[in-house]
């Protein structure tokens, strides 16, 4: 039987470290799931970050499976024994996924995304959905299906999204790692809001069957974590070449999973703020943001404000294109009829409806756009190793806005302009590390995307490895619902 105390052990330990456990045989698979599954019970209907769980008994069915895999000297891989829960717009067999649509709200597929597949074959245990906005659009958790997810540091207010679900489950130890996926600053925006790591990768890095597999596309999948060490793990075995995506890397995925240690003195940051006054930001933001760069300082880095001569208004406009069409052409067979259309948030309709008005030229222009502020971006690499931005122009908001129409004095035009600080990432085609840049008076995190060269997943987690050495928020500051370590009986 498991003790409090014991369970309480086992969800705080970091994926590496629980991974070490269990193929020491310190502690069984199905020891760990039982833990998980009575913390997710426990803490879960507070906030709503994992759905459509399986059984129990099935759960237990697996890991005692894994146990006796293990009993024999045989092992997946490092997640062999560890729950998982994946996010709901990735196919899952057997598990229902609904894309927080009620058009889909009783599929269950026959079938495996292929980091789905990869999840498995590395021996983690699917144990059910985390929960994401209608068609993961918006940076707000919130369907017809499952409901809201709430802030794990403040259950009044929004987790963020489109992988909000995950950022929660993750925050308060109900999985030891989590999936996610960016088109906007779906893996950034909900681990800035709840304090822990997201990584947006480079297109390719994580393969995808996408709906054109010859055109990159402007959404990927990547990690999220606790730590820039299991963020890496869980990179290794989501990333790698797959021949149903032919613009995939070749790289070989095992070096995320190397040591992490690297040595910082000399190594320039470039700063890029509110983009030369182009975004409106929360009072507080910047300024945490200014503190993080302070920590990067402390670990040998140089920093510098970065002045652009650009017009950003024109990376945005392209974006809406971009993101109208790509959008678009997913769903347009739904709203093609009216019943269904009737059924879909309005801001999918939006998106749609904007997309079928657009014509091959505009999409040219706007891809072309792409290609020179790449260029821009490029150029910046000349003279910096990372550069440095908030992951967030707001705070966590109230659970019940969908979004804010409002920064300050600047009005928001459309759903996800409050967002926009993410987008410049996004069109210039750079992994982008979300780290924990510390917390509002309220209480309410906050986080700074570390962004890197192209193809340069690992120089991020290596700086973001020496950044959590020196500031330690996610270890230092734990959710309030999340569960403390037991103390010594002495």
């Amino acid at each position: 039987m498991t003790t409090p105390a014991r369970a309480s052990e086992l969800v705080l330990m970091d994926a590496r470290t629980l991974s070490e456990a269990i193929h020491a045989r310190s502690v069984s698979c199905v020891e760990v799931m039982t833990a998980y599954l009575d913390h997710i019970d426990r803490v879960n209907p507070l906030v709503n970050a994992i759905v459509s769980l399986e059984p129990r008994e099935s759960l237990l069915r697996h890991a005692r499976e894994r146990d006796e895999k293990l009993g024999r000297g045989e092992s997946l891989g490092w997640l062999h024994g560890i729950p998982q829960a994946v996010k709901d717009l990735l196919p899952t067999r057997g598990i229902r996924t609904t894309w927080g649509s009620p058009l889909f709200a009783s599929f269950v597929p026959d079938f495996d995304a292929i980091a789905v597949e990869r999840l498995r074959h590395a021996g983690a245990i699917i144990i059910g959905k985390t929960n994401v906005p209608e068609f993961g659009l918006g940076s707000q958790t919130y369907n017809d299906v499952f409901g809201a997810t709430l802030n794990a540091y403040d259950p009044s207010r929004t987790a963020g999204g489109s992988s909000g679900g995950a950022a929660v489950a993750l925050a308060l130890r109900m999985l030891p790692v989590a999936d996610g996926s960016d088109h906007a600053g779906s893996l950034r925006n909900p681990a800035a809001f709840n304090n822990v790591l997201g990584f947006r990768t480079t297109f390719g890095c994580v393969p995808a069957t996408d709906l054109d597999a010859f055109l990159p596309a402007l959404g990927v999948i990547g990690p999220m974590a606790r730590t820039a060490t299991d963020l890496g793990l869980l990179l290794s075995v989501l990333a790698g070449y797959d021949p149903r995506a032919p613009l995939s890397s070749r790289d070989d995925p095992a070096r995320f999973a190397a040591p992490l240690d690297r040595d910082f003195a000399g190594t320039r940051i470039g700063w890029l703020g509110d983009l030369g006054g182009h975004l409106a930001f929360e009072p507080g933001v910047l300024e945490l943001g200014r503190s993080a760069l302070r920590a990067l300082e402390t670990v040998g880095c140089v920093v510098d404000e970065v002045r652009l001569d650009h017009p950003m208004e024109r990376v945005w406009q392209s974006w809406l294109v971009l993101r109208a069409y790509q959008v678009g052409s997913m769903l347009k067979q739904p709203h093609a009829d009216p019943a269904k259309r009737a059924r879909m948030k309005p801001e999918a309709c939006w998106e749609i409806e904007r997309g079928a008005r657009l014509t091959a030229y505009e999409l040219a222009d706007a891809s072309a756009e792409r290609t020179v502020w790449y260029n821009v971006v490029r150029k910046l690499f000349s003279r910096y190793d990372y550069l440095v931005l908030p992951s967030a122009q707001v705070f966590p908001f109230d659970a019940k806005v969908h979004w804010p129409r409002r920064i300050g004095d600047r009005e928001m035009d459309t759903y996800h302009r409050w967002m926009e600080v993410v987008v410049p990432i996004t069109m210039a085609g750079c992994p982008a590390l979300n780290v924990p840049a510390g917390f509002h008076a309220s209480g309410l995190p906050m986080g700074v995307q570390l962004v890197g060269r192209p193809h340069d997943e690992l120089g991020c987690l290596q700086l973001a490895h020496a950044y959590e050495q020196v500031t330690g928020w996610v270890a230092r500051h734990p959710p309030p619902l999340a569960p403390r370590p037991h103390p010594l009986p002495f």
